[in-house]
Parts: C-alpha cells; sequence; structure tokens
C-alpha cells in the first residue's frame, strides 16, 4: 500500500554535487578545476570508466560549473537557478542524451542544427552524451566536424565504458580522463558516512561486505546499500548481509584456508558443506577462496601489502594475523591448485565435487624443500661429511661404497663412491683364485681358469662341474643328472680336449672320468658355478647390510623421503 512519501534511492539521494563530493576520482577533479581556473577548458570531453565510478556525475558538476550564475568557478554555488535546473535535468541549454537509443544519424543531425542557436538563458549549452560508443558509423561521420570545430557557446561531454569502440577520428578531437575504480577503503568511508546521516546501525565488516559487492562502482555498493536496508531496516546484522548478498563470510574463507595450511581434512570439508547448504555458487565461492589466498601471497611477499591490496584495515591485520610465517611458495602452491579448478569448474557437471577435491590435495600437500638446502645437502652427501641433529656421526666410511638404486616420488641422484674399472687380466686372475675349501677345491680352481684362457667353450662347461677326485694321473668330474653338461662333457671330444690341457698343465698323461650325479648334492663338492652364485649371494647379503646401515645412506633417505630399491657391486 502506497504510504504517499516519493522514496528517493541512496544512489541518487547522495549523487555528488561537486568536485569535491567525488569519491576516488580526485586526480579528474584537480585537472578540471585547474582547466577551469585557468580558463584552458575544452571545447569536448570523453569520460571513461566502469559503470558507477562518476562519469555522468562529473558531466553535471562540469555543465554547473561552467554555466553557475556566479561565474565560471571550480565549484558550482548548487543555490542558483540554472545550478538547481541542471541537479533536476530540466536545463534547457544542458541536453543529457543517451547513445543507446539516438544512435542514428538523423539523431545527430538534429542535435548538429539545434546547437547552431545560442543558448536561452545561460553561458554555454553543453551537449552530454551517455553511453557514445553506441552510435552508429554513420551517426559519428556526422558529428565529426561539428566536433572539431564547434560553435564558441557549445561544449561536448562523451562518457563510455568501453573507449575501444570509439573511431580515432573522434578520440583524436575530444580530451580523454579515465576514471578510476573506487578502492574499497573508499567505498566504505563513503558507505559509513551515508549510513550515518541515515541513523542505520551496521558494522564495518558489513560495510566492507556491501562495498566489496559494488566491485569498484559507488552506485552498485550504494544500490547494495539499499536493499539491505530495505530488508533490515535501521538496524543491520552481519547475517543478514552475508544471506541477502549471497557472499561467503570472511570469517569462513579464513577458517578453510586455515585448514588447509593445518591439513585439517575435516575442517576443510565441513567449510564446503557450509558453503553448499546456504546455496552460494561453487565457482563465485572458488574465486573468492582464490582471491584469499592471492591476498596471503601479496602479504607474505611484500613489505608494504596494503599499497597493492585494495582492503580495509581492518580485513588487513586479520589477513596479516592468518598469514603468519607461512612461506609463500606453500600458499602458492595451493594458488595454482585453486586456480586450476576453477578452470575445470567452467565445464564441470559437478562443481562441489572439484573444490573439494583441490582443497584436499592442497591440505594433504608434503612440505617443499627449498632448493638452496637439497644442493647444500647433496654436496655434504658427496663430501661424506653430513652432520644433523637427527642423524648425528663422526665420519663416514671411506671404503668404496656399493652402487645404490633409489626410488623416491621425484627423481633425484644419489651420490656413489665409486671404485675405479679393473682390467681384464684381474677378472682372469679373480677366478683362478675362487675361495674354496681345501687344496683340492683351489687346484681345481686354477686348473680351470686355465682351460677357460686356453680353450673358452670347454672351460664353460668345466665351470659347471664338481672336481669328486683330483689325483696324480687321474681326473674325475660329477655332472648333474641329465643336464646339458653332463652330455657335453661326455663327448669324446671334450674328454680329449680337457686331457691335453691337463697333460700341458701338468706334464703328466691324466686319465679323465665322466660320472653322473645328484644336483645340489651335499656329497660332492660344489662346482665353480654353484660356488661363485653362493659366493655372490652372501656378498650380496653383507652389501644389503651395510648399504642399510650406511650413514650416508640412511641420511639420502631422510633428506628425499626415498627408499633402496636395488644394489649393485661394482
Amino acid at each position: 500500500m502506497s504510504t504517499g512519501t516519493h522514496y528517493e534511492v541512496l544512489a541518487r539521494k547522495y549523487r555528488p554535487q561537486t568536485f569535491s563530493e567525488l569519491a576516488g576520482q580526485e586526480h579528474v577533479s584537480r585537472t578540471l578545476q585547474n582547466a577551469i581556473d585557468s580558463g584552458r577548458v575544452a571545447h569536448a570531453f570523453l569520460f571513461t570508466g566502469a559503470r558507477g565510478v562518476g562519469k555522468t556525475s562529473t558531466a553535471r558538476i562540469m555543465a554547473k560549473t561552467l554555466n553557475c550564475e556566479r561565474g565560471v568557478t571550480h565549484e558550482p554555488c548548487n543555490v542558483c537557478p540554472l545550478c538547481i535546473e541542471i541537479t533536476k535535468g530540466t536545463s534547457t541549454d544542458v541536453f543529457e542524451i543517451d547513445g543507446a537509443s539516438n544512435n542514428g544519424v538523423d539523431d545527430v543531425r538534429d542535435l548538429r542544427d539545434n546547437i547552431k542557436y545560442l543558448p536561452s538563458h545561460s553561458r554555454y549549452r553543453i551537449i552530454i552524451i551517455d553511453e557514445v560508443h553506441m552510435l552508429s558509423t554513420n551517426a559519428f561521420n556526422a558529428l565529426l566536424k561539428t566536433l572539431e570545430e564547434p560553435p564558441e557557446h557549445v561544449k561536448f561531454i562523451f562518457a563510455t565504458t568501453e573507449p575501444h569502440k570509439l573511431p580515432v577520428t573522434i578520440l583524436s578531437r575530444c580530451q580523454r580522463f579515465d576514471f578510476k575504480r573506487v578502492t574499497l577503503p573508499k567505498i566504505i568511508s563513503r558507505l559509513r558516512e551515508i549510513a550515518d546521516k541515515e541513523s542505520v546501525i551496521i558494522s564495518d565488516s558489513s560495510l566492507a561486505l556491501i562495498a566489496r559487492k559494488g566491485d569498484g562502482s559507488m552506485r552498485d555498493s550504494l544500490t547494495a546499500l539499499d536493499q539491505v536496508l530495505a530488508f533490515c531496516g535501521n538496524s543491520v546484522s552481519d547475517e543478514d548481509v552475508g544471506t541477502l548478498l549471497g557472499t561467503v563470510d570472511r570469517r569462513l574463507l579464513a577458517e578453510i584456508s586455515a585448514g588447509v595450511f593445518n591439513g585439517d581434512t575435516q575442517s576443510v570439508l565441513e567449510g564446503i558443506k557450509r558453503v553448499d547448504l546456504v546455496g552460494y555458487n561453487m565457482r563465485q565461492f572458488c574465486q573468492e577462496l582464490i582471491e584469499h589466498f592471492r591476498n596471503l601471497l601479496v602479504i607474505r611477499s611484500v613489505r608494504k601489502p596494503e599499497e597493492i591490496l585494495d582492503l580495509a584495515s581492518a580485513e588487513l591485520d586479520e589477513l596479516k594475523t592468518q598469514a603468519g610465517s607461512i612461506a609463500p611458495q606453500d600458499i602458492q602452491r595451493r594458488l595454482t591448485l585453486l586456480l586450476k579448478a576453477d578452470a575445470e569448474m567452467a565445464y564441470a557437471s559437478f562443481p562441489r565435487l572439484i573444490i573439494e577435491m583441490a582443497l584436499l590435495k592442497a591440505a594433504l600437500l608434503a612440505p617443499v624443500i627449498p632448493i638452496q638446502e637439497l644442493i647444500e645437502k647433496i654436496r655434504l652427501l658427496e663430501a661424506g661429511a653430513v652432520h644433523t641433529p637427527s642423524l648425528p656421526w663422526e665420519a663416514a666410511r671411506t671404503a668404496a661404497a656399493p652402487t645404490v638404486s633409489v626410488h623416491s616420488e621425484q627423481p633425484r641422484s644419489v651420490p656413489q663412491n665409486r671404485p675405479q674399472p679393473q682390467p681384464a687380466a684381474a677378472t682372469a686372475a679373480a677366478v683362478s683364485s675362487v675361495p674354496a675349501s681345501g687344496d683340492v677345491h683351489s687346484n681345481w680352481g686354477r686348473f680351470v681358469a686355465l682351460v677357460i684362457e686356453k680353450q673358452p667353450a670347454i672351460g664353460s662347461v668345466l665351470e659347471h662341474g664338481s672336481p669328486l677326485k683330483q689325483e696324480k694321473g687321474l681326473l674325475e668330474i660329477g655332472f648333474p643328472t641329465d643336464s646339458y653338461y653332463l652330455t657335453a662333457a661326455q663327448d669324446a671330444e671334450f674328454i680329449a680336449g680337457v686331457q691335453a690341457l691337463a697333460l700341458e698343465s701338468s706334464g703328466i698323461e691324466t686319465v679323465i672320468r665322466i660320472k653322473s650325479i645328484v644336483s645340489n648334492s651335499t656329497d660332492a663338492p660344489m662346482s665353480l658355478a654353484e660356488k661363485k652364485k653362493s659366493d655372490d649371494e652372501q656378498r650380496m647379503k653383507e652389501l644389503r647390510q651395510e648399504v642399510e646401515t650406511h650413514p650416508v645412506i640412511k641420511e639420502a633417505q631422510r633428506v628425499f623421503g626415498s627408499s633402496i630399491t636395488d644394489i649393485r657391486a661394482v
């Protein structure tokens, strides 16, 4: 039911009427006032900037300044009839034209014909064209000549949010002024001033939410405040503001981010549930969380974050407290995950799942070791001189270490002390001196080494034979039953070859006997191949034990979070 009174919205009621009331556009006000004071007022102005930052308001103030009855001055009086007419929009000498609805060439021609006449009772005829970029190409062409050489009693003021759509020929004929987005502290200050005038009880945090909803636009912020007052009356609570504007409480962002840095997955998922319960858009929430992490990163990265961040002083103090001593690299890694999640949510059917997965991954990220610290650790490991409080030792072993393969989450190199390569002759010598139990096995080893050197094909078979008897003039050799080596050894040519080599070695005619034995029998001595395999297994067992207890290797496992996967003797 109508109350019989006309309500004027706050955006109109508190519209700036002087240059000093223009919040956040001091650079424009100062320039225009200096131009007026010095008598250097151009015939055409172009005001550009985002919506609701004061372009049209500045055009009206400029019109009042030029036509004020008290003379051309840097501030209008706002009390003379001419100023009042312009404020109300009823002046016959100030034309406000909407470029979106009057964008044809005929509209511009009519305007061009009308401006030839002198103003009726003002100093200037002032043409204000809002959203001038909406004019058609023919309309711009019709305006060009008049814009370049207008009558002395005419001033043009154009306003647009998209100056890149204007022809260069128009831009070159105007003095351009770029209006900035109004900073958050300035919007909050203006909202507080208006709230006090309207006798509204509201907290600074609520005003910050309203100002942030305006996104740099003073008009949008005042519209949001109007909406809040219509819902809450003259007593406004923080919860009502968050619910009405559909914004996430900054405390919830702080709680979720704290859960991420503390690895508290329970609180992280509970926070997402609360966001979902109020019906808030998940992607919008992700973007607000990105902005929150970005603020934390700036605070931890620069010395004077207040000069970069568009935040109220109270919010900045809260963020500084939360940032604490968190490393910038840790914040940046989590911010990267959120940016990736935001891109994926644009096409996802389950946005909540994507943000949950991203935050869980962010909460479970392993800490990063600075690269310089890793380099220093590796240098000390290579030098064998690592000393740490968690694993002290007096000195690293100087003996040659085995080759160790280390498995880790990321490829990393492990220091190794490699012995020099052995010459080929040394390998043969090692075969001829295989450890054996008793002189018979030692003599057998030396004989097989000679055979390998002279006749490798015969020697490769003898390696798998067990020396059952080795007497003067007699050599009895056993091979496993049904094995390839038994068949090969029973060949006449093989026996003849062994006899010839035995004669060459001892100078005595030797009888060669080949016998069949049970494989792995304890009654017969081991063959050289079995002996070598047993010795290798024993050596590898000793090496593994040495590696697992070696202080340098243990320190490498601790530093890199790795494990031993393979050990090879060098």
